[in-house]
């Protein structure tokens, strides 16, 4: 179980801000005690003063002694967990500590939150004793992905009659972090024996002998007994013999963020699909043992350049890194794929997986370009015109066909496939690594639903 918490003590407010308290009430005896007592003054009426200044002076009492009450209150928050995927609940408890010695009056206790995450909660507590405790719990639950403040913790304090009410803020916050929505893959081969992936890794040689050495560049807490003295002679710095060691193979997951390239938005959009689709694939790869690289068409990589750019399976931090920053990715300003091409640049880069929007004929090549550079690559295509058609409505096309998309990317050689709403990522799964597995269809040529290259439902289900 995990989740997150804050403490602290209610802020106190001023005098002029305790004024501003008053309520409809007070504010009501406050005007009645002072016309009272205008109309004494005018009229000579010496018992309508006097019941004027009773009025008057009740609720002004009521403020300073509110004003100056001091509750010792400590209060604090838990998450629980403080990472959801998004349509599922988080649990929020709240926690209210007397550390007076003096007993409380009724408090009205609220948290605020986002809209997006439900209502405002409130809760009214009883007297709580010294050294007592109140707790409360609710639960909010958001379909939209993204990271969402919790707070600050309020107390309402109140008189007796009703007169005035003030509001003390806690001053701490908490972070909900809403993920896209991770759907399992089944383990497929993807075209069999991709250069280290799956079950075909490599191993890098690290023999002893001194005639097959494969030495490397020395780095801080290497073993001095690995030194390679004839290698490190020859290159004029230090060199360590290698350790025989599993080289991971790694895969890209590139994710098509243009504004240009996805209409619509919310939990239903294609650019959502396209998310989720994403944060699915790179959780399934590395649960595989995979190194996974999140790129998107800006050319910004998850993780950064410090660790080569991709991030190693054996540890769950690198499943909530991928998973925090799409998070909060969202529409780029990017024309094309230009910088996604640069991030790639340096070699073959093992399996690519892509989810594009909008391709016209430039960006269609640029992208076989890109594909060029990895042994395997399969590219979900969503058809925007179906997402953006409404129920029953016809919506003309202004972008190139999906159809025409999925072509130019076969040509290419790209394992392509179209994506309409509805379409389930496994079912797509299982007919990319068929289409991989078998020799290519001709140019032009779209097996499937409505000549789209879509698996059909039957054969996607196989």
């Amino acid at each position: 179980m995990s989740g997150g918490g804050s403490t602290g003590t209610p802020e106190p407010g001023g005098l002029r801000g305790a004024f501003r308290g008053l309520t409809t009430r007070g504010r009501s005896f406050l005007a009645a005690g002072v016309a009272a007592a205008a109309c004494a003054y005018l009229l000579g009426q010496a018992d309508l003063l006097r019941v004027g200044l009773l009025l008057a002076a009740l609720p002004l009492v009521c403020v300073l002694v509110l004003h100056r009450t001091r509750y010792r209150v400590a209060g604090s928050r838990t998450l629980t967990p403080a990472r959801v995927a998004a349509a599922a609940e988080a649990r929020v408890r709240l926690r209210v500590e007397n550390v007076a010695r003096l007993s409380t009056g009724v408090l009205m206790l609220q948290d605020r939150v986002p809209y997006v995450l439900g209502p405002r909660p409130r809760f009214v507590l009883d007297r709580v004793e010294p050294g007592g405790h109140r707790e409360v719990s609710y639960r909010v639950r958001s379909d939209l992905r993204g990271r969402y403040s919790l707070g600050p913790l309020q107390l309402r304090l109140t008189d007796p009659f009703g007169m005035c009410e003030l509001t003390r803020s806690f001053s701490s916050f908490d972070t909900l972090t809403v993920v896209p929505r991770v759907e399992p893959l089944p383990p497929v081969r993807l075209a069999g024996e991709t250069a280290g992936y799956g079950d075909g890794r490599h191993r890098s040689l690290a023999l002893a002998g001194e005639d097959d050495i494969i030495p490397r560049r020395y780095r801080h807490g290497d073993d001095l007994r690995r030194v390679h003295w004839r290698s490190t002679a020859r290159h004029g710095e230090l060199m360590v013999r290698r350790e025989e060691q599993p080289q991971k193979a790694r895969c890209t997951v590139l994710l098509d963020t243009r504004t240009v390239a996805h209409e619509g938005s919310g939990p239903d959009s294609a650019f959502e699909w396209a998310v989720a689709g994403a944060a699915s694939v790179a959780l399934h790869l590395l649960e595989r043992g995979l190194s996974v690289r999140l790129l998107t068409d800006t050319g910004h990589t998850v993780p950064g350049p410090e660790g080569g750019g991709f991030a190693g399976g054996e540890s769950a931090d690198a499943a909530g890194l991928l998973l925090d920053t799409l998070a909060v990715v969202e529409h780029s300003a990017e024309e094309g794929l230009s910088a996604a091409y640069d991030a790639l640049r340096g070699g073959a880069e093992g399996l690519l997986i892509a989810f594009f929007g909008e391709l016209d004929e430039e960006q269609a090549a640029l992208a076989g370009r890109i594909r060029r550079r990895s042994a395997t690559a399969v590219a979900f295509v969503l058809d925007g015109d179906a997402w953006s058609r409404g129920p029953g409505g016809i919506r003309p096309s202004h972008g190139t066909p999906v159809a025409e998309r999925v072509r130019l990317l076969r040509e290419a050689g790209w394992t392509a496939l179209p994506v309409a709403p509805g379409d389930a990522l496994a079912d797509l799964w299982r007919a990319a690594d068929r289409a991989g597995a078998e020799p290519g269809p001709p140019a032009g040529a779209a097996p499937g639903r409505g000549g789209t290259g879509a698996p059909g439902r039957s054969e996607a289900g196989a």
